[in-house]
């Protein structure tokens, strides 16, 4: 039996980006102080979640995937000897930007990246104003913990992604994500144990929590929190976070349930590749 001890992040907008990337160092170090192996956090976790505006200023988040952000984190990472998940956003070149998640591996190795692949436009996520759709597939990356994926936020509705992950064995799938209330409640509930079971792997998603009216104002969301960690028969692995407070949530991850999911249920070997022909249709 192998067990991974994992670490997701909630946390709010304090108003300036230094005290964030502040605020998330000190979260690596109170994980790794309780045995934490793998950490990741919240959507685009360094700034406020600027979609909720379209305003050109926010392009200055913007660096690239090995710029001195990352830098700094994998540092620490390897410091830590944690692998580490940090959600930014980058720069591919001037102009060019994407909502992205780069891996980092327990030794400080820059493994790769993942970029958001579906990209929403509507009232409050104008992302599109932002970001460019990703184009790097669906990486699973072998790190100091096993197999890893992930997804960001919006994604997490495509259920063809999270298949993807599967096919490309994924035994963790991180998922960090800015999710606010409204239509998406019920979603948040289902959607998470729905992929960990159809694919057989924990899903770990980290959600922003609080109201940012320090950037905002009036139009600020209050964002619900209530990370939570899900394993491969879609039982939530201890209670979920708070849906008010900044939280670390640590969880213990026993990878055996992957291996046991997959031989229970032959989802793999049942699957029907040859009769989805409409599902990639354009």
């Amino acid at each position: 039996m192998t067990v991974v001890r994992a670490a997701i992040t909630q946390t709010t907008w304090t108003g300036d980006k230094e005290s964030m990337l502040d605020r998330h160092e000190q979260f690596m170090r109170d994980a790794a102080a309780q045995g934490a192996q793998v950490i990741c956090f919240q959507e685009l976790f360094y700034g406020p979640y600027f979609g909720i505006t379209q305003d050109k200023k926010y392009y200055r988040y913007a660096e690239p995937a090995d710029g001195p952000i990352v830098q700094r984190f994998a540092a620490l990472a390897k410091e830590l000897s944690m692998v580490t998940i940090l959600p930014i956003y980058e720069e591919e070149q001037t102009g060019v930007y994407y909502n992205t998640n780069v891996i980092v591996d327990a030794d400080g190795t820059i493994l790769g990246k993942y970029r958001k692949h579906h990209i929403p436009h509507v009232d409050k996520f104008w992302e599109k104003f932002y970001f460019r759709p990703g184009n790097l597939g669906y990486p699973v990356f072998e790190t100091a913990v096993g197999r890893v994926g992930t997804y960001i936020c919006y994604d997490r509705h495509f259920p063809e992604g999270w298949r993807e992950l599967g096919l490309n064995d994924a035994h963790m799938v991180f998922n960090p994500n800015a999710t606010k209330p409204g239509l998406s409640n019920r979603l948040w509930e289902i959607e998470g144990p729905a992929a960990a079971v159809a694919n057989g792997y924990f899903v770990l998603q980290p959600n922003r929590v609080g109201l940012e009216d320090n950037e905002y104002g009036d139009e600020a969301v209050n964002f619900y929190g209530t990370s939570q960690v899900i394993d491969p028969r879609g039982n939530f692995v201890g209670e979920r976070g708070s849906g008010e407070s900044e939280e670390l949530l640590i969880r213990d991850l026993d990878l055996g349930l992957v291996q046991e999911m997959r031989d229970d249920w032959q989802f793999y070997r049942d699957r029907r590749p040859d009769s989805y022909g409409d599902i990639v249709a354009p």
